[in-house]
């Protein structure tokens, strides 16, 4: 074998030197990757909360007006309406015949829901018997719920609310009063939450109402990144790669998060899954919860 020449070795010798310094960055960051166990973390991002107080109760009709002929000894002939039906006023509801001939018409005084319903062909009518039709006026009621005192004081007349009632959902309604008083036995408050609807609701049927009294937009994370223990509550965060525990104040709770009104920052790196195993200054691999999802 031909030896190589000096100029080629002192060549190679160059090339290898260089590539010898190339690797010595890789190797040092080698040496800076984050050690420990692999960890789930998020970016703690502000988000909005509202305050719900709720409310549970029955459904009452705000105001119902019975309908009645004015003269008595009458016979109802023809029924044109049912209870569960929407009616207009002046919307005829049935006909009634006239001891001399004829007919009379009885009719809706007020728009609404027919609540109850006493009708029948054949059967008799008068002014101060019972009332062949009740009617919820305007299709206008209320839940009449109970309120934890404390929470009371944070009502006030036309907040929102959605009622939700067995059977129909969710509707929309509004504060419309607030008893003046508490109830002795149970010390629990009274409100009354407005509600329009021309489905037929059923008088005293139960319902739960959830009013939004405020809102408040702070720093929020999961409830699973907060701890809470003797020494308070703790949420921990990932810097330099290990593991440092802040004490955080927090506020309200919604779909799974809690607001964090004091000691976290937007952007702090949270462990998104806050236990034991975890303490100060253990060196972790922090994975971001999106990548962690794939």
């Amino acid at each position: 074998m031909r030896p190589l020449p000096a100029r080629s070795l002192s060549k190679n010798l160059v090339a290898l030197a260089g590539l010898l310094l190339l690797a010595q960055p890789a190797l040092a960051a080698d040496d800076d990757a984050p050690k420990g166990p692999a960890v789930t973390v998020l970016k703690a991002a502000k988000s909005c909360f509202s305050d719900i107080v709720e409310a549970t109760g029955s459904i009452i009709a705000r105001e119902e007006t019975s309908v009645r002929p004015e003269r008595p000894g009458l016979k109802v002939t023809e029924v044109l309406a049912e209870a569960g039906e929407t009616t207009t006023a002046g919307q005829v509801l049935a006909r009634l015949a006239l001891p001399e001939g004829g007919t009379l018409q009885v009719t809706a005084p007020v728009a609404g829901v027919i609540a109850t319903s006493t009708a029948q062909i054949g059967g008799l009518a008068s002014a101060k018997g019972e009332a062949l039709f009740t009617i919820v006026a305007r299709s206008e009621y209320d839940l009449v719920g109970l309120v934890a005192t404390n929470d009371v004081r944070k009502l006030a007349v036309n907040q929102p609310a959605t009622v939700r009632i067995a059977g129909i959902g969710d509707i929309d309604g509004k504060v419309r009063r607030i008893g003046p008083t508490v109830e002795p036995n149970i010390q629990q408050g009274i409100v009354y939450i407005g509600i329009s609807s021309q489905r037929r609701l059923l008088i005293n049927s139960s319902g739960r109402a959830l009013i939004k009294t405020g809102q408040s937009c702070n720093v929020a994370v999961p409830l699973t990144a907060v701890q809470y223990s003797s020494a308070g509550t703790v949420v921990q965060v990932i810097r330099r790669n290990r593991v440092e525990t802040k004490r955080v104040e927090t506020g309200l709770m919604s779909g799974g998060n809690i607001e964090v009104r004091d000691g976290l920052n937007e952007g702090d790196i949270v462990v998104a899954r806050a236990g034991a195993l975890l303490r100060e200054g253990d060196p972790v691999r922090p994975v971001m919860a999106t990548e962690a999802a794939k």
